[in-house]
């Protein structure tokens, strides 16, 4: 299967491959607590982010995007599948056998392999309210990842997190600060500087320029590029947000109950979505002309719980074109166009 798709998507030059990922969440119930059920977060996800790419993930709240990013920096355990993570560019494009990469397999690794690949790989979150710690000088939170990789303390480090905090767009007065006093952007800069303060590869920006105001939003999109170019970054930026994936991404996903349905340029996926659920999803984005207008598609019913999926085609209880084959059996991603993937049994 991994074969396949590789070959698939011509990938060159790829920092994350993901293979199959399941992450499962326990639903225990009864006096001694046992395990009556899974939800279903992440289910047999495959697809490879390229070296030096924006790779856009958006999807409906609760179909497992940041369960997803958050498995493949390892924050957690998934409980089957190959996630192949290269800090340092060398993933062959071509390969014999599954035992070519497997010194690149991040999916079991634990202890202290798992901890240097740490500084490789970072995630900023949604809220920096909730993600900085209020009790620490601003200083201390951005030098903290220094101290646990033993990258360096004391001057050295000092030095390092007025250089990042100038990078992102703080200065020197900040650093004797606590998070209370900065705005909303202010406090994302300062978890951006702190997620980059080991000069890592791959970033997860975990809808990042959320809870901030829209005239902020376009500041930090603009610092995310700058950076990207300056440090050599990957991204994987989630985001409900579909006017900010297309400015941002290079390439998009769309995720729909733990899988995905659909991959493609942003200029091609916007023009000519082709799964259902893409069509129904884009058709809601308001557009900034009151005489245009746009045949806007209303699914029915309500989506599906993760604890018990559709059978089949998870899409297939809301959608319009539904056939039997799509109750019974699930869709693979398939290129039906150069670079443009689809999980859907219309194509």
């Amino acid at each position: 299967m991994f074969r396949a798709y590789f070959m698939v998507v011509k990938v060159m030059e790829s920092i994350v491959v993901s293979i199959d990922v399941r992450k499962y969440f326990p639903i225990r119930g009864g006096v001694f607590s046992r395990r009556i059920g899974d939800v279903k977060a992440v289910d047999g996800v495959t697809f490879t982010i390229k070296k030096g790419e924006t790779f856009g993930l958006v999807g409906e709240s609760g179909c497992g995007k940041t369960t997803l990013g958050k498995t493949l920096i390892r924050l957690l355990k998934p409980d089957s599948g190959r996630i192949f993570f290269d800090p340092k560019g060398n993933l062959p494009s071509e390969f014999s056998s599954n035992e070519d990469l497997e010194e690149y397999d991040i999916a079991g690794v634990r202890g202290r392999k798992l901890k240097r690949l740490r500084r490789y790989m970072q995630i900023v979150y949604q809220n920096p309210s909730t993600s900085l710690n209020p009790r620490m000088l601003v200083k201390d939170i951005v030098a903290e990842p220094l101290m646990v990789q033993g990258i360096c303390r004391g001057k050295e480090a000092e030095e390092k997190v007025l250089e990042m905090l100038e990078r992102v767009g703080l200065s020197r007065e900040h650093l004797y600060r606590y998070p209370h006093e900065f705005s909303g952007g202010q406090k994302q800069r300062i978890a951006i500087a702190r997620a980059l303060i080991t000069h890592p590869k791959f970033v997860v920006l975990d809808e990042p320029t959320s809870s901030v105001d829209v005239s902020v939003r376009a500041a930090l999109l603009k610092l995310f590029k700058g950076l990207q170019e300056k440090m050599g970054l990957t991204y994987l930026f989630i985001s409900h947000d579909l006017s900010m994936i297309e400015a941002i991404s290079d390439r998009v996903a769309v995720m729909y109950l733990g899988k995905i349905v659909e991959i493609a340029e942003p200029e091609e996926l916007f023009k000519n979505p082709l799964h259902p659920y893409t069509q129904a999803l884009f058709s809601a984005i308001p557009i900034p002309d009151p005489e245009a207008k746009r045949r806007r598609i209303i699914l029915k019913g309500e989506p599906p719980s993760p604890a018990n999926p559709p059978s089949g085609c998870r899409f297939h209880p809301r959608c319009p074109y539904v056939k039997d084959k799509c109750k019974h059996e699930a869709p693979a991603l398939i290129e039906v166009k150069p670079g443009h993937l689809v999980a859907c049994h219309l194509y």
